[in-house]
């Protein structure tokens, strides 16, 4: 009896590669660690994936044993034609498919109100336009507890987004014309093209590219994402073009220093809006064009013109970082959390620590989602790549790079304590390109395993088809419409538009007071007196909120500021172990630790949030009409009143039972009169 062959180092890479996707998407790691998160929907989610596989093979098993009498069913090389046609000439299919996708993704945009609703979208925007008005900073208000905002940089003189300038940058293009809810939809659009570019070397199928390019430019994770404002889109579309220019660098028989020049701007573009993510793209290409250029002396223009590329955008980044956070490397984030805020296993900004542990829980979290996210099928999403990859015995130079590249990225942010879930799992985006191409890969790789095999009288691969066209069919008719809802009707409070809102009410050239909630006050008035970021979320998070309403009142008084300002309210935390969520008031976020009395002031307060409040965020992007929104700070408005003399005076809020907040004229006497009527 013959031995059977051993795998190779290549059949073990992707079986290694397919068992790492398998166990986390398909395991509930997280529930296995102990004081971990709790994946709680995985056992509602499993017993579904299971009925959804068993009725997909079901319907495709019918289907398949009807295809043997009704010939009009399947016919073999259906698609041939056109597989044949793209091979020849991609670019005109490209542009067509760029363009069609490009519309779908700003029709998508109305999802989302054309609005940024997340407060990443809100700042980085928000920078856009500080941008547009030919400046890196604004200058910074004495008092910033009225004009404070998460992820946004108030310290030393200077107003400025936390995040690398190069997502504002991109958005700019967009805010140029007035339109910044398209730009994504055009970046999305372009990496279609640049995907295509990429497959004429990664995928030598026609077939198999022009299903990865249709996959690719329809995903629901590309689509929804394409209609956002985040910086994901484009960070992708620079990231293509580089992948793109490298696949045809190294296919070249000889040097491309202009493509090699692309290569390295893209990566270098990349770099400026997410330096993590570029860095898991850029060093394993720079390894290869290294390692090139030592066995092949001509090979060393490749190498240079990259680095050359790469530098460019990056010395411009670096340029903008002195400018504003006043070191080359110092980012806006360190500036706000300081080094709680790098990758690594610490403390983490808001003082849970991030472990090895928390890190594979996150790494779960993200594959799980990939499950549902990606495709928005019933069946697990994931499922073709894994059975592709595990099949798979010879890999191409272009599909260990990306096997490289994806381990790294995910190695990377295991080691980042953030759980970035917007829209999916967003900080696995740039996955995208290897799950698509894998996806596309698996239906002919199973095909050709299966060698024309019946499962008694069912043909095999037929039924596998057949049951593949029913989860997509079972996708766009049952899930991606409840995720349209879900996305259309979410944070409503975030996607309202201040400046059609303030037009409508004739507000114009107001001061506007923004009532927020009491947690937030208590924030921002510790970020003001100069508590960190940092500090501030811990102390908020484990101190009883009347107790902290009391101890900062007195450190304010006290003109108290700095380490000895948390200094003072930092002996509040030896009752943390005793606290609860607030029971009483609608911001679940204040705690309150059982038996304190709470203050006259301290129930008062409670009763403002009951009575209604909104947010100050999305009035960062106010900029018609001449109102000057601040955060509602009671009777410190009376700084206010006099840096704002003579103008219209109205107070924004939403009612208890409402999402949309309205305009409310006020007076100054009136608010003089509410503010001596407070408890003290």
């Amino acid at each position: 009896m013959p031995h059977a062959p051993h795998p190779t180092s290549h059949s073990r890479l992707t079986l290694g590669v397919a068992t790492f996707i398998a166990v986390f998407g398909f395991l509930p790691i997280a529930n296995w660690i102990p004081g971990g998160r709790d994946v709680s929907w995985y056992g509602n989610q499993i017993v579904a994936w299971l009925v959804a596989i068993v009725a997909c093979l079901g319907a495709g098993t019918i289907l398949a044993i009807l295809s043997r009498h009704v010939r009009w069913l399947w016919r073999d090389r259906l698609l041939d034609n056109a597989s044949n046609a793209f091979g020849r000439s991609p670019w005109p299919a490209a542009v067509l498919l760029a363009a069609f996708a490009g519309v779908l993704y700003a029709c998508t945009a109305s999802l989302f109100a054309r609005r940024p609703i997340l407060i990443d979208e809100v700042v980085q925007l928000f920078q856009a336009r500080v941008f547009l008005q030919g400046r890196l900073w604004l200058p910074a208000s004495p008092h910033p507890e009225f004009f404070s905002a998460m992820h946004v940089v108030d310290t030393n003189g200077k107003v400025y987004s936390q995040f690398p300038a190069g997502g504002p940058a991109f958005l700019a293009v967009g805010a140029i014309v007035g339109a910044p809810w398209l730009i994504d939809a055009i970046y999305g659009a372009f990496t279609i093209v640049a995907f295509v570019a990429f497959l004429r070397i990664a995928e030598p199928r026609p077939g198999v590219a022009l299903g990865a390019a249709l996959l690719f430019a329809l995903a629901p994770f590309t689509v929804f994402m394409s209609g956002s404002h985040m910086n994901h889109v484009p960070l992708l579309m620079c990231l293509m073009i580089a992948m793109a220019a490298l696949a045809h660098i190294v296919s070249s028989d000889r040097p491309r220093p202009a493509l090699a020049l692309l290569c390295g701007l893209g990566f270098g573009c990349a770099a400026t809006v997410r330096p993590v993510d570029a860095l898991a793209f850029a060093l394993p290409a720079g390894l290869w064009l290294l390692s090139r250029a030592l066995k092949e002396r001509t090979r060393w223009l490749d190498a240079l013109a990259a680095g050359v590329g790469v530098a460019i955008p990056a010395l411009a980044l670096v340029w903008v970082n002195v400018q504003t956070t006043g070191a080359p490397f110092l980012f806006g984030y360190e500036v706000l959390w300081g080094k709680a805020h790098a990758l690594g296993f610490h403390a983490a900004p808001w003082g849970i620590a991030h472990t090895p542990a928390r890190g594979l829980e996150l790494i779960n979290l993200y594959f799980l989602r990939l499950q549902l996210y990606f495709l928005e099928t019933p069946v697990p999403a994931l499922l073709p790549a894994i059975v592709a990859l595990a099949l798979t015995r010879t890999l191409s130079a272009i599909d260990r790079y990306l096997i490289a590249s994806g381990a790294l990225l995910v190695g990377l942010y295991f080691a980042y304590w953030h759980d970035g879930f917007f829209l999916g799992p967003r900080f696995m985006y740039a996955l995208l390109p290897a799950l698509v191409l894998w996806t596309a890969r698996a239906l002919p790789i199973v095909r050709d395993r299966l060698n024309g095999r019946s499962w008694g009288p069912v043909p095999a691969y037929r039924a596998i088809v057949f049951g593949s066209l029913a989860a997509v069919a079972a996708g766009i008719a049952i899930r991606i419409p409840i995720r349209v809802q879900q996305y259309s009707h979410g944070l409503v409070s975030m996607r309202w538009d201040p400046d059609s809102a303030a037009a409508s009410s004739n507000v114009r050239n107001a001061l506007v007071l923004v009532k927020e909630t009491w947690g937030s006050q208590l924030l921002y008035r510790m970020w003001a007196i100069g508590v960190t970021r940092t500090q501030a979320e811990h102390v908020y998070r484990n101190i009883d909120s009347c107790m902290l309403e009391e101890r900062l009142r007195a450190v304010e008084g006290a003109g108290v500021r700095g380490q000895a300002a948390y200094d003072s309210i930092a002996p509040l935390l030896r009752d943390s172990l005793k606290l609860t969520r607030s029971y009483s008031s609608p911001d679940t976020t204040e705690r309150v630790l059982s038996g304190y009395a709470y203050s006259s002031l301290c129930e008062q307060r409670i009763d403002d949030d009951r009575a209604g409040t909104t947010i100050y965020a999305p009035t960062l992007l106010a900029h018609t009409g001449g109102n000057v929104y601040a955060r509602d700070l009671h009777e410190r408005d009376r700084w206010l009143l006099r840096q704002f003399p003579g103008r219209p005076l109205y107070v924004l809020t939403a009612g208890a039972n409402e999402a949309v907040p309205r305009f409310h004229p006020a007076s100054r006497d009136s608010l003089e009169r509410s503010w001596a009527a407070e408890p003290h």
